[in-house]
Parts: structure tokens; sequence; C-alpha cells
């Protein structure tokens, strides 16, 4: 397989394009200080990351504030520290805040003159208008957890995604899923026939941060460091 040989690209949002873990933890990290946790940012997304797993496995209809807002409080019980219902909200609007990494923009601006851009994302679909803006590109398709009704890794958000593409014309083996999260959305795409680029954004740290480890072995078909070096060998 060549970069040319795709007509268009899905991508996850959260992790790959806006920095979610950078948004979790401006929630999380002032909130641990001041119950007097002692934890690192690392060990707060970590912690945090199978509760949130578990609530969108175990409440696929909910809308993503609610998911958040479960998982923190899930986590507060782990961590035996309160969590009012100030703090659950906190996070649970915190979403259009999240920054996006510094090469997002002008990386997807790069990728769309090449490519039709499609979104697969574990968000509702409020969540994502805000992030949208702060993205400043237009994508052909927008699929929310919301739309579907089930969060990924669940395999019928992928199946809710090849339906898109053929109804937006797009050719069997012509798409690309391009994300952060080997157990969100390498696994399944992969189980789905969807080839895969991994944005690495984690290849300078230890550890799977606020995304779990992936439950099987999952070999992505390209892997970048970032988004601008993935646009950059597109263009090549």
């Amino acid at each position: 397989m060549d970069l040319a040989d795709f007509d268009a690209l899905s991508f996850d949002c959260y992790g790959t394009l806006i920095d979610w873990e950078a948004g979790i933890i401006a929630v999380l990290g002032p909130w641990a200080q001041a119950q007097g946790l002692g934890l690192s940012d690392e060990a707060l997304l970590a912690a945090y990351s199978g509760h949130e797993a578990r609530a969108e496995a175990e409440h696929p209809a909910d809308r993503y504030p609610l998911i958040l807002a479960r998982s923190f409080r899930d986590l507060g019980r782990e961590l035996g520290a309160n969590v009012t219902e100030e703090d659950a909200g906190r996070l649970a609007g915190s979403v259009p805040a999240w920054p996006p990494f510094s090469d997002s923009q002008a990386a997807l601006a790069a990728l769309a003159e090449r490519y039709r851009l499609i979104i697969l994302s574990n968000v509702d679909r409020d969540s994502f208008t805000g992030s949208n803006r702060r993205l400043g590109v237009s994508f052909i398709s927008i699929l929310t957890a919301e739309d579907i009704g089930s969060y990924k890794p669940s395999p019928g958000n992928f199946a809710a995604l090849l339906a898109e593409a053929g109804r937006l014309g797009i050719g069997k083996g012509r798409l690309l899923h391009v994300a952060q999260s080997l157990f969100h959305d390498h696994v399944p795409a992969q189980r789905a026939g969807l080839p895969t680029v991994w944005i690495n954004r984690r290849h300078d740290r230890p550890g799977w941060g606020a995304t779990p480890e992936p439950d099987t072995d999952v070999t992505p078909d390209w892997e970048f460091a970032s988004m601008q070096a993935f646009a950059a060998a597109a263009a090549g």
C-alpha cells in the first residue's frame, strides 16, 4: 500500500487531533491536589482511563458529558476521594475547551487538499462542535458516539463508518483510518478491514496515558509521531 492509494481519511479526534489528556488533567489535576492525593498526572490519567472505557461499554447510549461525569465519580470512589457535582460537571463540560495539538490545524488543511476528511469520534455532537471550531477544518462527514449509539471500540462504530463511506461514494479499499488509540481505534478498525495510520502522540512517554492498553496485538500500517509528519509523508 501507498498513501496515494486512498481517497479519504477517517480520523479519531480526541488524542489524535485534540489533546484530550491535557484537557482531562486541567480538571483532574487541581482536584487531586486539593484532595491531597499526591498522584502524578500520568498516574491520574492511567487510573482514569479504565473508568471511562468501562462507562462507555456499560452505558453506550449516554452522551459523552454523562460518561465524563460518571467516570470522574468512579475514579473518586476508587481513590477514596470526594467528587462533588460541581467537580463532575466541570469535567463534563470541559471538552470544547480542550486544546488542539499544535500541528493539527495545518496538517488537516494540507491533507484536505488531497483527501476527503471524515470524523469518527467518541463524543457528542455539541462537544465536537466546539472542538471543530478550534481545528478550523470542514469535514465531509461527522460521526459521533451520540449518532451511532455506541462508543469505540464497539464494532458497530466502524460498521457505521464503512456504511457512511459507501453512502459518500468512497470505493472499497480507498478509506484510511487515522488515530492515536490502539485500543479504541486500531484494533477494531483492522478487524473491520480498514488499513490504519498510528499518530503515536505518546512516542516519547512510557505507558498508555488516558487510553487503556489494547487487549490484543495490533500492527498499524503506518506510524508517525505527529500529524505534521503524517501530512508531510502524504504530500510526498
